[in-house]
């Protein structure tokens, strides 16, 4: 940001930059946004999808959640890796890994957050609540 004395300066401590970079000691941690309006929750927007408000405050999430709907890509990867949606207990939707066999993710499965960030791919990661493996009927 350029400012008329010649300083220029980073993003601002209430910018919605801020917003989104967790706190240092955050790392491990899931934050998403909730609308002071209408009390929707969202992962990572500038604007609440529902009522439009730009006030948004950022909480940390509990960390478990439920998968709404996993794949299994191949693309662009040597090996094959799951990507799922992860509806989370606060109410908010966010893509992420699941670890464990892929033939053993499938959408109801509980997860909890292992971590906030994968440093490859930057998503979280999450790891099956219950037992990995189902009784083939």
């Amino acid at each position: 940001m350029y400012h008329p004395s010649g300083n220029e300066t980073g993003a601002a401590a209430g910018s919605a930059t801020a917003l989104l970079e967790p706190a240092a000691g955050d790392r491990e941690a899931l934050t998403f946004q909730r609308c002071t309006w209408c009390g929707t929750a969202m992962y990572h927007r500038l604007l609440c999808p529902v009522c439009g408000g730009s006030e948004l405050r950022t909480e940390r999430s509990a960390g478990t959640g439920t998968v709404r709907h996993a794949a299994i890509v191949h693309r662009n990867t040597p090996a094959a890796r799951n990507v799922s949606m992860v509806e989370m207990s606060e109410g908010f939707v966010v893509r992420g890994r699941v670890m464990g066999p892929l033939i053993a993710i499938h959408g109801g499965d509980r997860v909890r957050l292992t971590t906030a960030k994968d440093p490859v791919r930057g998503e979280p990661v999450f790891q099956l609540l219950d037992e990995p493996y189902r009784a083939w009927s």
